[in-house]
């Protein structure tokens, strides 16, 4: 009973994070094997590996490159996660080391606006886009993204920066710093945990989206995602090539995760977790 009690815990977390691993490496081995192979149905474990699922996503058999569309991807992704975070420092300073009067329900405000489904605003923004000549733009998507993890951004960088200690800024103040520089020689470093993993949250929701860039894209600012929809035709679906495109496009994501998940941990628990 108490090596139950001891190692119980230590033994629910493996079975828990092997049970999450297992469609990641089931995708990962699916990817390896033929068509024929991949669709077997029960599947074959020792069926013959090999790349032409990668080669078919390169476009070595003559479909289209992917390499737009990544790119496209990063574009959208890493500039909104920048405008994101020059955008929530300042606000955040304001509810945090500044409050404001009612800062709570200031908060509440910016979390409401991510309470509204997405498809509820999908049309009017179409047609703004349309109207402006701005669909199958990059930058439309940044502007996008943009103001759809600001509100998130923000939350979350306001438990952070209400740690930082109110002595250092004034401090900073006396010897005459101005409020840019406070923001980013004084709050910005201590701050650099939350910051970084309000980063990452909000580049993985950005590369991860695809209602709007399904929709207001063609094939100028196609994204990774809306690519990968691509693979999904009426000739019926090529699980190997699917899992193929789905691995390379999740690496970034997964990369980025992995090698920050404490911070990423942090920033889902709003500080709560050191």
């Amino acid at each position: 009973m108490r090596a139950v009690r001891r190692h119980g815990p230590g033994l629910l977390a493996w079975f828990a994070g092997t049970v999450f691993f297992l469609p990641i490496a089931w995708m990962a081995l699916t990817s390896l094997h033929s068509e024929a192979d991949a669709a077997t149905n029960p599947p074959s474990f020792t069926a013959a590996l090999t790349l032409d699922g990668y080669r078919a996503f390169f476009g070595s058999g003559g479909g289209a490159s992917p390499w737009p569309a990544l790119a496209n991807s990063a574009v959208a992704s890493v500039a909104s996660t920048l405008l994101v975070l020059l955008l929530a420092l300042p606000a955040a300073y304001a509810l945090s080391i500044r409050p404001v009067r009612k800062w709570t329900d200031v908060l509440f405000f910016f979390l409401s606006t991510k309470m509204l489904p997405a498809v509820a605003g999908l049309l009017p923004v179409y047609l703004f886009a349309k109207n402006a000549g701005l669909l199958d733009n990059v930058w439309l998507l940044v502007v996008l993204y943009t103001s759809m993890n600001l509100p998130i951004a923000v939350w979350m960088m306001q438990s952070f920066l209400a740690e930082v200690p109110v002595a250092v800024i004034e401090a900073a103040r006396v010897d005459g710093a101005r409020l840019p520089v406070v923001l980013t020689r004084v709050v910005a470093p201590i701050a650099l945990p939350g910051i970084a993993a309000t980063a990452l949250i909000c580049f993985i929701f950005s590369w991860n989206e695809l209602l709007f860039a399904r929709v207001l894209t063609g094939v100028v600012a196609e994204t990774a995602p809306v690519f990968l929809t691509g693979f999904i035709t009426s000739q019926g679906l090529f699980l190997a090539k699917v899992c193929a495109a789905s691995l390379v496009i999740s690496l970034p994501v997964l990369a980025a995760g992995f090698a920050a998940q404490d911070k990423l941990v942090q920033g889902l628990s709003l500080g709560a977790v050191k």
